[in-house]
């Protein structure tokens, strides 16, 4: 199942427990990254292309419900 990420108007909320602010979340990232290795062979990536980035799962961290977490408009949301 995937969900949608949130935007400026809207927002995750599990509709199980209200929790509104802490949540695990299982992602793909499909990326091309330019990584630059200093002399002593320590990398920093320096720029990132993302190609795809897809949620598969979101859980609610207060009590563990992957099916109750939904989008919801932001309070200040116009």
């Amino acid at each position: 199942m995937s969900i949608q990420a949130p935007t400026e108007d809207t927002r995750w909320r599990c509709s199980l427990c209200g929790n509104l602010t802490r949540f695990d979340v299982t992602r793909t990232t499909k990326a091309v990254e330019f990584t630059h290795l200093d002399l002593a062979g320590v990398a920093r990536v320096e720029e990132r292309e993302i190609l795809s980035d897809e949620i598969e799962s979101v859980r609610c961290r207060w009590c563990n419900a992957t099916d109750s977490v939904e989008l919801v408009a932001r309070p200040d949301a116009s």
